[in-house]
């Protein structure tokens, strides 16, 4: 299978998506300016995942030190120790009792996930995907399925908005204010509840001890931290302090849809999704009504932007499908049965329809025919 463009044409989730799917071993290579990442793949699961740029503070032992589970000079020793030895930086820190396997495993995971979770913020760039084998070392992380990664990361995507409401500064410090209910049997996991991360984020709280330090030793990594935080500010029971001298923050503007609420904010947010998406595919539409097939496209990268337009225009119809029924449609053709779009919208200007599926209320994955 030959994969490669750019990151405006094919999505980071749509490439982990049908690398996944097609259940394909390689290694995908993700490019934006100075930084790459490099994923590995075994039969459609992740089994690597590293920041080839990698700075500093990202490297393995700097993570480590700074979460407090080794010393600096622990560190220096075990450098000193690798590079006489040749043995790994894991092996090392293990053998020497500075920290158990299982730690080390954890953190190389976390340090994983970062990176995996961080690319879904990544604009722009080039990805290229090698079908090569990918053999897993000693210190590889337990294998992640696609699927569960691209939940995760469209999941970050959609709450990051709220959270950055209330948690917007990475030099903020957070003060008990009452403390936490006792615990209830399962809990946690929905954004505003209290669960186990916010009981550990909790008893992390400290004079003087910031965000950044917050992110580093709860291990929990920066979103599970930031929310976790913001569960904690909107129960009331922590408030955040801004640093001395720093300037009051100006809120922010709520998501459209968010301040769309009720009947009448659904009629309104309808007309506003579907005004903004009309101007971009009008004309591509008009072409598809007209007849316009497939192989009409001598240029496969015009082919490819026009079916992102079109994309463009299927998320508007199932947005507004979810905002008057409640949650998004099993199938496309739910879309035909509403009115919102015609049967031959849910191909153009392929010859098949696009991969969807559902994966919550409010996620969904929607690709270009699987092919």
């Amino acid at each position: 299978m030959s994969l490669q463009g750019t990151l405006k044409d094919f999505g980071i989730g749509d490439i982990l998506q049908l690398i996944g799917q097609q259940q394909k071993t390689g290694t995908l290579h993700v490019r934006a300016r100075d930084q790459e990442v490099r994923i590995g793949f075994s039969e459609g699961h992740i089994i690597k995942a590293e920041s080839v740029t990698r700075k500093r503070k990202e490297l393995i032992g700097a993570m480590l030190v700074r979460s407090e589970l080794i010393t600096e000079t622990q560190l220096e020793a075990a450098l000193e120790t690798q590079r006489r030895t040749l043995k790994r930086l894991g092996d090392v820190l293990v053998s020497s009792q500075a920290l158990t396997a299982e730690r080390f495993q954890a953190m190389m995971q976390l340090q994983a996930t970062e990176t995996l979770y961080r690319l879904f913020t990544w604009t722009s760039g080039t990805y290229e995907f090698v079908q090569e084998p990918v053999e897993p070392d000693a210190e590889a992380i337990q294998p992640l399925r696609a699927e569960t990664v691209l939940m995760e990361g469209f999941r970050m995507v959609d709450e990051w908005p709220v959270i950055r409401q209330k948690i917007h500064r990475d030099d903020l410090v957070f003060e008990r204010i009452k403390a936490l209910p006792q615990p209830r049997g399962e809990e946690g996991g929905e954004l505003g509840a209290i669960g186990p991360s916010e009981r550990r984020i909790y008893d992390e709280l400290s004079p003087g001890r910031d965000l950044r330090k917050l992110v580093d030793i709860s291990c929990l990594g920066e979103f599970e931290t930031c929310k976790a935080l913001y569960n904690l500010v909107k129960g009331e029971y922590v408030r955040s302090v801004l640093p001395k001298g720093a300037p009051a923050p100006v809120p922010g503007d709520q998501r459209l849809l968010a301040r769309m609420a009720g009947p009448l904010g659904r009629l309104v947010a309808t007309t506003v999704v579907l005004a903004a998406v009309g101007g971009v595919v009008f004309r591509a539409m008009s072409a598809g009504h007209e007849g316009l097939a497939p192989e009409v496209f001598a240029d496969s990268a015009a082919q490819r932007h026009v079916s992102q337009a079109q994309r463009v225009r299927i998320e508007a119809a199932l947005e507004v499908f979810r905002l008057e029924r409640g949650e998004l449609p099993e199938r496309l053709d739910s879309l035909v049965q509403a009115g919102l779009l015609k049967p031959g919208e849910l191909k153009y200007p392929w010859r098949e329809e696009y991969y969807y599926r559902r994966l919550a209320a409010r996620q969904f994955i929607l690709l270009p025919p699987l092919r």
